[in-house]
């Protein structure tokens, strides 16, 4: 089963850093590149849409999950089309600037694609009240999904930071897979047994295989990047980790606590700038860099910020995801002392307030 989860892992990494290559001269040659403004957090012009390699790369592989029997044709094909949709936008975003309500349309069509096939657990399951109401937690649901693509755009700013939370988010969510306990009420028969592996390993397996996807990328990305993602590439990306979270749900509903917790370094510095923008009456829906991780790298450098939160992921929010995933602690407890310091760093720093 090991060889069976590596192969697309192994395969998609190799597609990944060849077409990076590829689409980085071919967008040298066609004039495709990231001018810096007073926006921007690099100085000089730099090739963009490299993130595509990344969705090729992620689709290509997929059906390989499915006929290995590792993952189910159904999730595989819900995966595929929420990340279709997602890059579609994006790269259309990429290449001249698509109207907010269009975007958003087309967001949320995506993230009916995750709900619609994958067949999720309610996000809320931690609180009995709302278990039963499928309506609300469908919402909550998309909610999520659609911020999940919008933060990953928002927290690609500056040289291989989105990549790094992919892949060091991807890799901690099969770790806590990997390590959660059974939760199958039925009693231990083939069949439950069976039907637990098949969740696992194909959480296991679609995790690897993202985050190998993002390390090809990040090959060419690493600061001073050599290429940018672009939007199709972030969007891409934003759906597929929030699909993970509602996969290793399957797996165990303390994965949903793990997976926040391991985003958390993303989802604090939006969230908290979003709250700040929105407070100050700002067009919090135009580029800016006002978060917290750009204010950094503006003092400290990109590579700095990007090795810091790759430490951050690692050493600190891993190991409260891994408390959380084997039900040492309860997953809000752990997710509200994960986020503390993460808070503390993002008001340290002037998220959402002007440089």
């Amino acid at each position: 089963m090991l060889l069976r989860m590596m192969l697309p892992a192994a395969l998609a990494f190799v597609i990944a850093i060849a077409l990076t290559g590829w689409f980085r001269s071919y967008a040298l040659k066609g004039g495709l590149l990231d001018v810096p403004n007073e926006r921007s957090s690099h100085a000089s012009p730099t090739p963009r849409g490299g993130g595509v390699a990344i969705v090729i790369a992620t689709l290509v592989t997929l059906p390989m999950l499915a006929l290995l029997h590792v993952i189910e044709w159904r999730v595989t094909h819900g995966l595929m089309a929420a990340g279709t949709l997602a890059a579609g936008v994006g790269y259309a975003d990429d290449r001249s600037q698509v109207p907010l309500p269009f975007r958003l349309l087309f967001q949320c069509a995506a993230a009916e694609m995750v709900l619609l096939f994958i067949g999720f657990q309610p996000v809320m399951l931690a609180i009995p009240v709302l278990t039963n109401l499928s309506l609300v937690s469908g919402t909550l649901a998309l909610l999520y999904l659609v911020w999940m693509l919008n933060l990953t755009n928002f927290m690609d700013g500056v040289d291989g930071i989105a990549s790094v939370e992919a892949i060091t988010v991807c890799i901690g969510t099969a770790l806590c897979a990997a390590l959660a306990p059974r939760v199958f009420s039925a009693p231990a028969d083939t069949i439950a047994i069976g039907a637990e592996m098949v969740r696992r390993d194909g959480t296991i397996a679609f995790a690897l295989t993202l985050a190998a996807a993002t390390a090809g990328f990040l090959r060419w990305n690493w600061p001073p990047a050599r290429i940018f993602m672009g939007d199709a590439g972030s969007g891409f990306l934003g759906v597929q980790m929030g699909a993970l979270t509602l996969v290793a749900g399957r797996v165990s509903p303390s994965l949903l606590w793990s997976c926040a917790i391991l985003g958390g370094v993303f989802v604090v510095d939006a969230t908290t700038t979003l709250f700040r923008r929105v407070a100050r009456r700002e067009k919090f829906y135009h580029a800016h860099r006002s978060h917290a991780y750009q204010q950094a790298a503006r003092r400290y450098g990109h590579l700095r910020v990007t090795v810091t939160v790759a430490a951050v992921n690692v050493l600190w929010l891993l190991p409260w995801a891994l408390l959380a995933a084997r039900g040492t602690l309860h997953g809000a407890v752990a997710l509200v002392l994960a986020y503390i310091p993460l808070l503390a760093a993002a008001l340290r720093f002037r998220a959402g307030l002007p440089d």
